[in-house]
């Protein structure tokens, strides 16, 4: 069993203090969540990553996995606008496929809604900053929000874009299906024979032969089903210039300002990209506001895409520079000390109909004490 230590505890709760000291409300959130609402948001995948248990009267039930859901539902339900709010507690995380890296552990976050966007966003990052200097991290950001409206733009079929939308935080999944729909990856044999036997006759009759139907699915979903995968089969590779533009804005990794002026200059082959650039320059003239140097803060167009998937803008963490005091594990390999982004999708989802751009992030108390020396 975990034991969060006195050190961990006293580091979590002084960066609550200093987080309450901005003026924002501290809030707390149940321990047990409904599952349906993770479920609905993230779809089967989340059981793998969070503690799902059955309550007798609750129904399906998830240990915490962090705040921001509860949060964003409490603040939609009867929050003000604007709001800060703060918190501190558990979470819960299945992390065995990541190494030696601890199930329970405590959180502080800060979390604004505020329809000034650019400034908001330069406001948390900012406040991290400053609350962690001491520890000499490294700070890394990036922005989802620019390569959703790439994909947005690619001259392909609605259903690729869906697609390539859903598995943007499944990096190594989103690179398969990209390389499949831009014609640099062959079909996998399986699918070839799969395409020829749905082309030998007609959906109903293939079920016929098949036998008894045994599943979930009903037969107008597995007719939907394959017309899709034919119709997908049919359609044209996307163009090659629309897919080298899409692997560079993957790849790129640069100084903020640097960045921008990459994306600018890619900008009129990629003109849906336009906005979200806007909103990049936008924020990085906030966080010039805010004494952050854009000229040397890492930006990678990648960043962010192995998280909890409602990041859909701005996104952020802080890292340990170095390897852990006698440890083995590089500093790449180990849990950021700190991470956020901008989620205005979400309280779009959890709104019932109303929305707020919001963006938030937290802390992990345990690794600021294990940095500062302290037994975490």
């Amino acid at each position: 069993m975990l034991t969060i230590t006195p050190a961990a505890r006293a580091e979590a709760e002084a960066l609550f203090a200093a987080l309450r000291d901005t003026g924002a409300l501290p809030v707390e959130a149940d321990i047990l969540q409904p599952a349906e609402t993770l479920l609905d948001l993230y779809g089967e995948d989340i059981r793998a990553r969070a503690y799902v248990t059955q309550d007798p009267l609750r129904g399906e039930m998830v240990l915490r996995p962090d705040f921001t859901v509860p949060v964003v539902q409490a603040h939609m339900a009867n929050g003000a606008d604007p709001a800060r709010y703060t918190y501190m507690g558990p979470v819960f995380r299945k992390q065995d496929h990541l190494g030696p890296r601890a199930s329970e552990y405590l959180q502080v976050g800060y979390e604004v809604f505020d329809r000034n966007a650019p400034e908001a966003d330069a406001e948390v990052f900012a406040l991290f900053a400053r609350l962690l200097a001491p520890l000499n991290l490294r700070a890394l950001t990036g922005d989802i929000g620019i390569l959703l409206a790439a994909i947005e733009g690619l001259s392909t079929t609605p259903r690729r874009k869906a697609a390539l939308r859903r598995h943007v935080w499944r990096p190594h999944r989103f690179r398969a299906l990209l390389d499949r729909f831009a014609g640099r990856a062959p079909l996998p044999e399986a699918r070839l024979r799969l395409l020829d036997h749905l082309r030998s006759d007609s959906a109903e009759a293939l079920m016929q032969a098949a036998g008894p139907q045994i599943g979930l699915r009903s037969a107008a979903e597995i007719i939907s089903r394959t017309q899709a995968l034919l119709e997908d089969a049919a359609t044209a590779p996307i163009a090659a210039p629309e897919a080298a533009l899409l692997y560079d804005l993957l790849g790129l990794a640069a100084p903020a300002d640097a960045a921008l002026a990459h994306l600018r200059g890619i900008q009129p082959l990629m003109p849906a990209i336009a906005p979200a650039v806007d909103r990049f320059e936008a924020r990085l003239a906030a966080l010039r506001a805010h004494g952050i140097d854009t000229a040397t803060l890492p930006f990678e167009a990648s960043h962010g895409r192995t998280t909890l998937e409602y990041y859909d803008g701005f996104v952020f963490s802080f890292h340990q520079g170095e390897p852990l005091t006698g440890g083995a594990l590089a500093a790449d390999d180990l849990p950021a000390v700190a991470s956020g982004g901008r989620y205005d999708a979400l309280t779009a989802i959890l709104g019932a109909g109303r929305s707020i751009p919001a963006v938030g992030g937290i802390i992990r108390p345990a690794l600021v004490a294990q940095m500062k020396g302290l037994p975490a």
